[in-house]
Formats: C-alpha cells, sequence, structure tokens
C-alpha cells in the first residue's frame, strides 16, 4: 500500500503531521479538499486530527457531511482502509463507520498529554507492524474523547476483537478504557491519540510510528 489520501476539513490541524509521518515511513501521501469528490486513487485514506468546522455543533458532526464524505463512505463499503485520528475518529462515528459516539471528556476538561495503550488488534491494515500486546506512549489532545457505546455494542466489540487499543492510564474515562475501534472487516479504524506525534525520535517518541509503516506494509485496498 503506497499512495495515502489525507483528508483536509476547515480546522484541521494535523494533517501537515499525518502526510509526513506517512511519508516517513516510506509511502505517497497527497492531501484531499472537504469539497472534492474522489479521493484520486488512493490505497488508503487518513482522516486527521483537529476541529473540522470549527467543532462549534458537535465534533465531527458538520464534517460528515463534506462533499468527499460520500467518496470515503464509499471507498470504506469497498474494504479500501480508512483511519480516523481524533477528530477523524469522531467524523467517523458520526458518519455511521464506526460505532458509538464520544462524548466530553469525564471532568469536562481538555487533556492533552502523552498516555500508555495497549495494541489490542493486529491485524488491521494500521496496526499489522505491531505485536499483539504491544503497549505504546502516544499523546492524546483533546476535549471530546471520552468513548461511549450501548453494553451490547461494547460487548460485541470485544467478542469480534474490534477493540483496537486501549488505554492503560484512562485519560478521559472511556468505557472499557476503548482507545481506538474498528469497523466489520477491521478496515475502518478509528482512534483518539495522536501517533503522528509520535512516529520518529526527534519528537521526543517514536511508538507511534507502527501506525504509518502498517500503512505501507499492508496490501493495498480498493480504490
Amino acid at each position: 500500500m503506497r499512495r495515502v489520501a489525507v483528508v483536509r476539513f476547515p480546522g484541521s490541524n494535523c494533517e501537515e503531521d499525518t502526510l509526513r509521518a506517512v511519508e516517513r515511513a516510506g509511502g505517497e501521501a497527497f492531501y484531499v479538499w472537504h469539497r472534492d469528490t474522489g479521493l484520486g486513487g488512493a490505497d488508503a485514506v487518513i482522516l486527521p486530527g483537529g476541529f473540522s468546522y470549527g467543532d462549534y455543533l458537535r465534533s465531527g458532526a458538520i464534517a460528515r457531511f463534506s462533499p468527499v464524505m460520500a467518496a470515503v463512505q464509499a471507498f470504506a463499503r469497498e474494504g479500501g482502509p480508512v483511519l480516523g485520528i481524533c477528530n477523524g475518529f469522531q467524523i467517523l462515528c458520526e458518519a455511521g463507520l464506526l460505532p458509538g459516539a464520544l462524548l466530553r471528556n469525564a471532568g469536562l476538561a481538555f487533556t492533552s498529554r502523552p498516555v500508555r495503550c495497549r495494541v489490542e488488534q493486529a491485524a488491521t491494515p494500521f496496526t499489522c507492524a505491531y505485536e499483539p500486546g504491544t503497549v505504546v506512549t502516544i499523546p492524546v489532545a483533546n476535549g471530546d474523547g471520552r468513548y461511549a457505546a450501548d453494553p451490547g455494542t461494547l460487548d460485541r466489540l470485544e467478542a469480534e476483537g474490534r477493540v483496537v487499543l486501549r488505554y492503560l492510564d484512562n485519560p478521559n474515562g472511556s468505557a472499557r478504557d476503548i482507545a481506538g475501534v474498528a469497523g466489520d472487516g477491521g478496515t475502518v479504524v478509528g482512534i483518539m491519540p495522536h501517533p503522528e506525534r509520535a512516529d520518529h525520535s526527534l519528537l521526543g517518541a517514536a511508538d507511534g510510528a507502527g501506525f504509518f509503516t502498517s500503512i505501507v506494509a499492508a496490501p493495498a485496498g480498493a480504490r
């Protein structure tokens, strides 16, 4: 997998970091604007972090109606790998591509700090560079990062191995310490921590690099 589309929404602020992280991993990354109706023949798509449309209504609630999301949804339905990071995770939930929702953090405070997480599921296009059970330290930066779902959905995610990443020191009160989940089939993944902020020793940590080397190493998906 080589060509990775990084979708830019008004208010995105992690797209440059994400694009560079893909390039450092050996991939070819390029931007797709929220008004575009195609994905430029991408092998994978990343929705980066930030505050799409200012998140004034609800995080990700407006971005899910952007024209590009029709292409993202079609790509996902065809088995194309899609990763949502932080605000991207929120958008994927709002668009119905992932179950559950991201709510205000417990304590109602914005949280920005490194957190320890365990890779629970390595059989995805975004985590295949890790061994199951690998512990990584990756920053979070969110005010609406508390993952929530009804008990039946949480049980199903656990039973089907769709909890991708789990907090070891839960920063926001997420249900069952969930930091990332996968959709049916495992090709759509959302995570709250920011691996693009911890993918190189120059950034002070490189634990997040595996999310991007996984993208480059995984088989090409649908276009």
